[in-house]
């Protein structure tokens, strides 16, 4: 049976080495990979001169250096009426991209895996959130919107998904944490918006025995390690990533906005509780384990020595989560594109 075209369209930097494509996001590797399973998948993205991690499993890409040749790209694959595109995000190249595929009337749908108006907010200032709102509008317009939190879409219609990537074994060989000392973990981008610097001032005022190890890519932040921070390299490896959470005893997660991080899903799978700030406190959900502080080192050394003091009884509460899981995730996200 000849497979369906799925073409899907990224922002991400993806880069070319030894035969091989690179990128950062695990979730564009995954999608990527997972849906070339049931479609004929081809992905346009930007293209990296800078090396990226995570391999992505198979050569249909095409990464382009500027935004002309990222919408030639597109435009070669717009001969077959059948074909269907996913887009991942709203960003200008996605937009144009957009532009480009309602005007010969594709059959488009969005995929919004954060929320675009705080990220805008965030990195630019909130003068500049009329830019995100123009692309936001024009793209939800007439597309078919996919999104991993119900507040992403504004309150236009939607299908809502859960992105994971947690397999078997993610719950498999569960290790005892050492509670000797609280050694918290970070792990994703280093990035503004991702709230590092204001989890490193917080730690820098605290004065404490308390440990951080901030694991991910982005910001250069060697300046900012210290006795009490440490800057680990980026993972790509599950079975190292999960050895990771395992050899601390809480996550912490600073993001001034998100919609469903999978930082949470992967520590509650290893028995680790959980640390967000009020900003995203949206993200709790009914998760058990997972706590909400104000933005200052009194309230996270406050809920830090709870935690460590009643750990066990936290414990004992995460194993009643029901998680997302990869397969899940994948299969409702084919069965919208097959409508």
């Amino acid at each position: 049976m000849i497979k369906k075209t799925i073409i899907i369209i990224s922002n991400e930097s993806i880069s070319y080495e030894k035969n091989h494509f690179y990128c950062d996001n695990v979730d564009m590797k995954s999608i990527t990979e997972e849906l070339d399973n049931k479609f004929s998948v081809l992905h346009i993205s930007r293209f990296s001169k800078i090396k990226r991690f995570n391999k992505i499993n198979i050569n249909k890409i095409k990464a382009s250096s500027n935004i002309l040749t990222f919408l030639l790209n597109i435009l070669k694959t717009t001969q077959n009426k059948n074909t269907k595109y996913l887009i991942v995000s709203i960003t200008p190249y996605t937009f144009f991209a957009f532009l480009l595929l309602f005007l010969i009337k594709k059959n488009i749908f969005v995929y919004l895996r954060s929320d675009g108006f705080k990220e805008y907010e965030m990195i630019l200032g909130k003068k500049w959130i009329w830019i995100y709102k123009i692309m936001f509008n024009i793209t939800t317009f007439s597309s078919k919107i996919i999104s991993c939190h119900e507040n992403l879409s504004k309150g236009k219609k939607q299908i809502l998904i859960k992105p994971s990537e947690l397999d078997r074994e993610w719950f498999l060989h569960l290790k005892e944490a050492k509670l000797e000392l609280p050694n918290l973990l970070y792990v994703g981008r280093l990035k503004i918006e991702k709230g590092i610097y204001s989890l490193i001032n917080i730690f820098k005022n605290m004065n404490s025995e308390i440990k951080l190890t901030l694991t991910g890519d982005g910001d250069n932040l060697q300046k900012e390690q210290s006795n009490n921070i440490k800057l680990q390299e980026f993972i790509n490896s599950k079975q190292e990533l999960i050895n990771c959470y395992d050899n601390h005893n809480i996550v912490i997660l600073p993001s001034f906005t998100e919609a469903h991080p999978k930082v949470i899903d992967e520590a509650l799978a290893r028995l680790r509780p959980v640390i967000v700030f009020h900003d995203i406190k949206h993200v709790i959900g009914d998760k058990k384990g997972v706590f909400s502080i104000e933005r200052n080192p009194s309230s996270l050394k406050e809920m830090i020595f709870y935690i460590m003091g009643n750990y066990k009884n936290i414990q004992n509460e995460m194993k009643k989560n029901v998680l997302p899981t990869k397969e899940n995730f994948i299969n409702d996200l084919v069965s919208v594109l097959e409508e």
